[in-house]
């Protein structure tokens, strides 16, 4: 007897938080990027203007952190999984 074959997709849930794992793991390689490139504008740009770049920069992605990782401990708790405190207990 033969197994029936696997589902092609995974399930909606289950690829959300796959996509939300690899944004927290792409962010701080993107962040490093983003604040180490007013380096590049040394020589054109003013002092003043990259300083206001790198703290909206750090102020967006302490947003964007925040919203990923509210989004993985929710998708946790909501899955069962035992890591994620079913109790309500880390």
């Amino acid at each position: 007897m033969s197994r029936p074959p696997e589902p092609l997709f995974l399930a909606r849930q289950s690829y959300r938080r796959r996509r939300l794992g690899d944004a927290a793991r792409v962010l701080p390689i993107l962040g490093a990027v983003l604040l180490l490139l007013p380096i590049l504008w040394a020589d054109t740009a003013r002092t003043s203007g990259g300083l206001v770049y790198i703290f909206a920069t750090w102020a967006i992605l302490i947003v964007i952190v925040a919203v990923v990782s509210s989004r993985l401990g929710h998708d946790r708790r909501g899955a069962g999984d035992p890591e994620g405190g079913e109790d309500g207990e880390f």
